[in-house]
């Protein structure tokens, strides 16, 4: 047994007169009083739980013994989640279809399902409750977050990312915005299912990552572009090195052969700082096959565009801006703030001949998430850099219950990077591209019909090792 023996407290208030937060607190540290520290060490994960139950056990019988059988397993439930998990949060941590949990204060905890935003029931006691649950995440990934560094990204087991501000900078107590990503990443066929894409554009995408074209994923927040990235990532042949660089990592990419790299914060003395800059160019001397970075949020992106210039090709990234042009004029920014001088024409150059393909990410109106535009980079003319759409998508109308409906379509454009899908064995349908609107006859028959006609060309066109 990991605790020692229990002695009920003497001169207390009885615990039959607490509320059900009060006895869970008195519970709760009587528990950590007789936690027998020296033999923690010797007993792990389920073994660990299963022995610390039975003491809350005896202790919720010793306490308050006229608990109901509900009520004394929420109660166990909960001081189990505040020794071991995160307290609260372990509600929503465990509840399916919460894509992000924004808590503004102990008292006012909003969550994001099925594409809306609603307050939960869910509380922390004061702000000192809130900050010890922040503390136990930040502090397993080996940082911090007080009043010298009061903002600070982590992230969960699951891969879930985390933002946290505390005062002073946030007024009304510790803040904390949670992008919940799960532990099984969603896949082509979830997001086909969901109407993000169609199966047509997921074609042209498995071939342009196959033949290893360089890929810009934009969109603005909460629209799907990690989420996408992991998916398109499922692509790449399972004998290629890949090298992720993030701030917190969130890809969760399935290949034998991959090396995640993570920035570093500057330390209490302001040293040992590790940017993205940083890595990048120490992942240039790590052999990679292909480069690829969270999020482009700074002087990196130059750093990228030069590997994907200089044999790394197949690389990708993402990007906040809210139109393909747009992600161009971004990245153009981002390395102007980042101290280098370079004039725009080169800029642009070095992005039209680095970038193949941007992928356009969107949240429409009511919560849906689809990729508005699959946009080919072509090359410069004077001082801009052309482009042209192969797939768009159009809003329609608003559904009865104020979600956006849509249509996606091609442009009837061939995208000019046909030859290299070719040169890398890759062929498409003749009619891919033909100009019409996607997705008319019925759903259901659509998806037997294309995954029919995937197997076909999987096995006899699109055949990579």
């Amino acid at each position: 047994m990991a605790v020692s023996s229990f002695t009920p407290s003497r001169g207390r208030v009885p615990a039959q007169e607490l509320d059900f937060e009060s006895l869970k607190r008195l519970i709760h540290g009587k528990l950590v009083e007789k936690l027998d520290l020296t033999r923690l060490g010797e007993l792990q994960g389920d073994t660990l739980r299963r022995e610390i139950r039975l003491v809350v056990e005896h202790l919720c019988d010793t306490e308050n013994p006229a608990l109901n059988r509900s009520e004394r397993e929420r109660l166990i439930e909960e001081v189990l989640d505040e020794t071991f998990g995160y307290g609260p949060l372990e509600i929503l941590l465990k509840e399916t279809g919460i894509s992000d949990i924004m808590i503004n204060g102990p008292k006012n905890v909003f969550i994001e399902k099925n594409g809306r935003i609603q307050k939960s029931e869910v509380t922390f006691r004061d702000n000192a409750h809130l900050m010890q649950i922040l503390d136990r995440i930040v502090s397993r990934m080996g940082r911090r977050c007080d009043e010298t560094s009061p903002m600070v990204d982590a992230r969960l087991p699951d891969g879930s990312r985390v933002n946290a501000i505390i005062p002073p900078l946030a007024l009304d107590g510790p803040s904390l915005t949670i992008r919940r990503f799960g532990s099984k990443p969603l896949g082509l066929e979830d997001l086909l299912k969901f109407g993000a894409f169609t199966p047509e554009m997921a074609l042209l995408l498995e071939g342009a990552i196959k033949a290893r074209l360089n890929i810009v994923i934009s969109g603005g927040t909460g629209s799907g572009k990690t989420t996408l990235l992991n998916t398109l990532s499922g692509f790449i042949q399972n004998d290629q090195r890949v090298i992720t660089i993030e701030d917190a990592a969130e890809l969760q990419l399935q290949q034998e052969h991959v090396l995640r790299l993570e920035t570093r914060p500057a330390n209490i003395e302001g040293k040992g700082r590790i940017t993205a800059t940083d890595l990048v160019k120490n992942a240039l001397r790590m052999r990679p096959d292909r480069i690829i970075i969270g999020e482009c949020r700074g002087a990196e992106s130059l750093d990228m565009l030069q590997a994907m210039n200089t044999g790394h090709e197949g690389s990708m990234t993402t990007i906040h801006a809210n139109t393909p042009r747009d992600a161009m004029s971004r990245l153009e920014t981002m390395i102007a703030m980042g101290g280098v001088e370079l004039p725009i024409r080169a800029l642009r150059q070095q992005f039209a001949a680095a970038v193949d393909l941007i992928i356009q990410v969107q949240r429409l109106q009511g919560g849906p998430r689809c990729m508005t535009h699959v946009t080919e980079v072509l090359n410069m003319e004077q001082d801009q850099v052309v482009m042209q759409d192969i797939f768009l998508y159009k809003q329609d109308r608003l559904d009865e219950n104020g979600r956006a409906v849509g249509h996606f379509e091609t442009t009837g454009i061939r995208p000019s990077f046909m030859n290299r899908l070719e040169g890398a064995g890759i062929k498409l349908p003749s009619n891919l591209f033909a100009a019409r609107i996607l997705g008319r006859w019925p759903q259901r028959l659509q998806h037997f019909c294309w995954f029919l006609c995937g197997i076909f060309w999987r096995s006899k066109i699109l055949h990579q090792p």
